[in-house]
């Protein structure tokens, strides 16, 4: 399987999608709209992974290649393309595909329960991944559902948690992919600027929480078995 991965800062690292990648000898790619404009093209890879970053989906004015970067992606969903968008990549996704991104009445930093979608007719996609579980946060926006999106996950502190859109096309608030280096660098960055709030963990308590980093490694590697499989 080839991989391409849209990355939007050097701080966002692919954590357990290149651990992933690794073991199943994929090739993995990463293209980035903030240094250059020339896309890769569609028959290039197989699966896209769009990830988190520190800006919001319209913040034109300061990312003027944010434009460039939507414009790819919405020809890779209307191609047909496996996608997985995360955080910011799944915003992302939400806006392209018409639906409105804002600021979530919470803050959720750290690790917090996320449960699958209660609807009578749950998506194909939850087949085989956990009910609950405790996966890592770092975000301030939300997003509605898109029409023709079906919910995947929601929290306590944020109704819309992931979603999935013609099968294919995968949005995940959280973030599946972090290990604990990815934590350590995000707390260095911007660990000064959290606010407190009932969904905003202490930094100490982000930190070495084996558990939870092996249940979301096991997560993330049964979405991207799920990708494989389409492939």
């Amino acid at each position: 399987m080839k991989i391409q991965v849209i990355q939007h800062s050097s701080i966002n690292t692919l954590g357990t999608i290149e651990e992933y990648a690794k073991i199943k000898n994929h090739m993995l790619e990463s293209t980035h709209f903030y240094k250059k404009k020339n896309p890769p093209k569609l028959d290039s890879f197989d699966l896209l992974i769009i990830m988190g970053g520190p800006i919001g989906v319209y913040d034109y004015e300061e990312n003027p290649w944010l434009k460039d970067e939507k414009a790819f992606i919405k020809q890779a969903i209307e191609a047909g393309k496996p996608i997985l968008g995360i955080c910011l990549g799944a915003q992302l996704l939400a806006d392209i595909l018409e639906a409105r991104v804002y600021e979530n009445l919470h803050m959720e930093m750290g690790w917090f329960p996320v449960r699958a979608s209660r609807s009578e007719n749950k998506p194909e996609f939850l087949k085989g991944l956990p009910d609950e579980i405790s996966v890592f946060h770092w975000h301030s926006r939300t997003f509605d559902l898109p029409s023709g999106a079906v919910q995947l996950f929601e929290s306590e502190g944020c109704k819309n948690q992931g979603f999935v859109y013609r099968g294919r096309v995968v949005a995940l608030q959280f973030h599946p992919e972090v290990n604990e280096d990815r934590i350590k660098n995000l707390i260095k960055r911007f660990g000064n600027g959290m606010e407190n709030g009932p969904f905003v963990q202490k930094k100490e308590k982000m930190l070495g929480q084996r558990e939870y980093l092996a249940g979301t490694k096991e997560f993330m590697f049964l979405v991207l078995d799920k990708f494989e499989k389409m492939i």
